[in-house]
C-alpha cells in the first residue's frame, strides 16, 4: 500500500487527515515496519495526532510534535524533520490543513525530492469548499504550489463523522473518480469506518478505518 519511506498526508480541514495518518501508521507498524510520525500540523488545534500519543506508543509508533505545532508563527526551523532524512523504515508527516500548513514543507522541497516522497491528497465530499470536483482541484493546486511537492496519490475519505453509511461511501466515488481526472493523480485508498460491514461497492483499494480523531463536542455512546 505504501511503497516508499516517506509520506505526506496533506488536504483541506476536517477532510479526515489526521485520523487515517493515525490508521496508517498504526497498520504499519502492525505489519513490522518501523513507524515514526511527525505532526505537523501547526493552525488547527482540534485534529491532532499528537492527542494520540498513548494509543500510537502502545502500537510502537514513534510521534514527534515540533515545538511550533499549534501556533501562528510563520517563519519555522524544523529540525525535527531532519529525521525524516535519516530514519530507516516509514517515515509519515501529518500536514495542517489547506495550503497554509503545506507551507512549512516549502523549504524542504529539495531534501524530499531527493530522496523520494509519495504525497497523498485526502479528499473529502461531504466537506464545504471542496464538494465541488473543480474546488478540490483547486485546492490541491494551492497546496503543491505552497508546498513545492506534487500529489502522487488521491485518498477518497468522503464520510459524515457517525452518520456514515454504506451509501454515504458509495455516493463520494464518482466525485473522487472525476477529481482523479481533473487532477491526473491516481486514487490510491477509498476509506470506510470499520464497522460498516455490507453495501460498500466492491473497488480496488478499500481501506477500513478506526476512529480515533474527535472533537472535544463529539459525544460518544
Amino acid at each position: 500500500m505504501i511503497s516508499g519511506n516517506l509520506l505526506i498526508i496533506c488536504g483541506h480541514y476536517g477532510t479526515g487527515k489526521t485520523n487515517l495518518s493515525v490508521n496508517l501508521a498504526i497498520d504499519s507498524a502492525r505489519s513490522g515496519k518501523k513507524v515514526t510520525l511527525i505532526d505537523l500540523d501547526t493552525v488547527n488545534p482540534y485534529f491532532r495526532a499528537s492527542d494520540h500519543r498513548e494509543v500510537l506508543e502502545k502500537e510502537g509508533v514513534e510521534l514527534i510534535v515540533p515545538e511550533f505545532a499549534n501556533t501562528n508563527v510563520e517563519s519555522l526551523s524544523v529540525p525535527h524533520i531532519d529525521l525524516a532524512f535519516k530514519n530507516k523504515g516509514l517515515t509519515m508527516i501529518d500536514v495542517g490543513g489547506d495550503d497554509a500548513g503545506a507551507t512549512v514543507l516549502g523549504r524542504y522541497s529539495q531534501r524530499i525530492k531527493s530522496i523520494g516522497y509519495e504525497m497523498w491528497y485526502v479528499i473529502n465530499k461531504y466537506r464545504p469548499l471542496i464538494s465541488d470536483h473543480n474546488e478540490t482541484t483547486e485546492m490541491l493546486r494551492d497546496i503543491e504550489n505552497a508546498s513545492r511537492l506534487k500529489a502522487t496519490g488521491i485518498v477518497n475519505n468522503s464520510h459524515l463523522k457517525e452518520f456514515t453509511t454504506a451509501e454515504t461511501v458509495n455516493s463520494a466515488m464518482g466525485y473522487a473518480e472525476e477529481v482523479s481526472r481533473d487532477t491526473g493523480v491516481p486514487i490510491v485508498l477509498t476509506t470506510y469506518p470499520r464497522q460498516i460491514t455490507e453495501g460498500i461497492s466492491k473497488i480496488d483499494f478499500l481501506y477500513p478505518v478506526d476512529i480515533y480523531v474527535r472533537v472535544p463536542w463529539d459525544t460518544v455512546e
